[in-house]
Formats: C-alpha cells, structure tokens, sequence
C-alpha cells in the first residue's frame, strides 16, 4: 500500500519491537546472556566513574555515557524477554531514539578526543600538560555532549512532524532511526537527508580523527628502544583502535548506507556491537591492564567484603 492511500486513516498510537521473535527458542538464553553483559557493562563503568584523577577525566565521561546508552535500551529489552510485551508507544519509541542517538553522537566525538588526549601524551608529551589543561578538557568535553545535543534536537524535530498510520511492527529490538522512518507515511525525504548529513558529519570526521591520531601514536611506539615497553604500548593501542574501528564501522553501515531489504537483518546484528557490546568492552580495554583501576578494584571490593 502507498504512503499517499494511508492518508485518510487514523493515526497508530504504538509500535511493536520484534527484536528477536524470530528465535523462540532462544528467548531465555537471550535474557540471560543481555542481563550477564548488561551487569558487566554497569558494574565496570561504575568502577571507572570512581577514578577521579584528571587522567581519567574523558574516560570518567565516556563511562558515565555508556551507562546511559546501556540503560536506555536493555532494560527494557530485558522485560520484553521475560513479559512477552513488545508494545512501546510511539511517543516512547521517538523518545527513547532521541535519547540514544544523543548518547551515541556524544561517543563518536568523545572518542576522537580521546584519541587526540592520548596522541598528545605519547607523541608530544612535553606539550601534554600545557595545552590539555583542566579547562580545556572540560571544554571539549562540554563541547562533544552540547554539539550532539543540538544535532539530534533538531532531528527529531524532524522526526517529530511524521505520520504513522500503519503498519506498526519494528523489525528490531529497540526503536532504530531506520526502521521507524520506513513507517511513516508522511513523506521522510528531509528526515531521511537530514539523518544522512548528520550521520556523515559526525562519524566520518571523528573515525578519521582518531585513525590519524593511532597512526601516529603506533608510530611512535614502534621507535621505543624497549622491547617489552613497545610490545606492551602496541598492545594496549591496537586494542583501542581495533574497538573504536568497530564502533565507527558498524555505525557508518547502518546510518550511512542505503536501508535495502538485504541490509535489514544485518543492520540489527550491526547494532548490537555499537548498543551492547562496545559499552561491554570499553572500560575493560581502557583499563583493564592498569594498576589504577587494578588498586580500585581492590577497594571497592574490600570494602564490600567480597574478599578479605
């Protein structure tokens, strides 16, 4: 049915996330699994949080918005596992996009500066003091969650003006740009454009951002006289670069190219590295091999009486 013959019919009020229906028998496993990653991903970035010394002043960002995104998403997630309700109404459906695209965007721009922070400490690091400041690093961090604040307050304005009248079943399991767009039957050109440049706009320039800042990083590593020092610095760097490909990769496929039938199931399983496992994986790399974060650790758990 054409969008132009849905004009006269009422307006939809919800939507119904399918998320994985299509493997039944699968379904407590899922839960098991997404609520094991979702503890995970909480605890570890919660640990982070709790390092307030200025080195881990964007890592302490980026963790507290990987606890966001994460709760933005698999909580609910979560519950449809175990009630079987997959109804979420179309105001919570643009909601919760607006929420995660905003955290998402935040993360593809703190991600370069961070890259840039650590290009700096390794590449320049008589310089590193003086130009990464206090001020300067709250400036940039201000500016990441400012400047994606505004790019998707003005996308779902956008999104805000559409129709939907039918039919109302997600093909995902949670409320994806895309897959909403494709319900509508209002006309999407503009919002379809405007989620093209923005989504350009701010993965292409971060990823190539932080590509160039590793190749120098990496580059300067391997003329480290040492050997089990360049071993260890190449190590901890390609982890980094090889999560941040990912995350740039997976986005740039899902909001950037064309969302073709043969595309659709792929993008689902493309979501789930940038919604679920990079908020899993994040601290553990950034930090795990790290005697800061080790020496946290021990605390906590003392203090908790996990171990003696």
């Amino acid at each position: 049915m054409k969008k132009e013959e849905w004009g006269n019919q009422t307006s939809i009020t919800e939507f119904i996330l399918l998320g994985f229906g299509s493997l039944p028998e699968l379904q407590n496993f899922l839960f098991l699994l997404f609520l094991m990653i979702y503890v995970v991903t909480m605890a570890g970035n919660i640990l982070i949080i709790h390092l307030h010394t200025p080195m881990y002043f964007f890592l302490g960002n980026l963790s507290c918005l990987e606890i966001c995104c994460n709760s933005t998403i698999l909580p609910r997630m979560l519950a449809s596992f175990l009630t079987g309700d997959r109804a979420i109404s179309v105001t919570g459906c643009i909601v919760q996009f607006y929420l995660f695209g905003f955290l998402v965007t935040t993360e593809c721009y703190l991600l370069a500066v961070m890259s840039y922070d650590r290009y700096l400490a390794i590449c320049k690091p008589l310089h590193y003091v003086t130009r990464m400041n206090g001020r300067f690093c709250i400036q940039l961090a201000a500016g990441s969650w400012i400047s994606s604040f505004i790019v998707l307050t003005i996308l779902m304005c956008l999104v805000s003006q559409l129709t939907f009248c039918g039919p109302n079943e997600i093909d995902h399991f949670f409320c994806d740009l895309s897959p909403v767009i494709n319900l509508s039957c209002s006309d999407t050109s503009l919002v379809t454009l405007a989620t093209l440049i923005f989504s350009s706009i701010d993965t292409v320039p971060p990823f190539l951002l932080t590509l160039t800042s590793y190749v120098y990083i990496i580059s300067t590593i391997l003329r480290i006289s040492s050997t089990s020092g360049r071993q260890k610095a190449f190590s901890t760097c390609s982890s980094h670069l090889i999560v941040v490909t990912i995350f740039y990769g997976t986005l740039m496929i899902v909001y950037m190219l064309p969302n073709t039938g043969a595309l659709r199931a792929p993008n689902k399983v493309f979501s789930v590295f940038y919604t679920v496992l990079t908020p899993l994986i994040n601290p553990l790399i950034y930090s795990l091999r790290n005697k800061e974060v080790k020496e946290a650790l021990r605390k906590f758990l003392q203090k908790y009486r996990v171990f003696p």
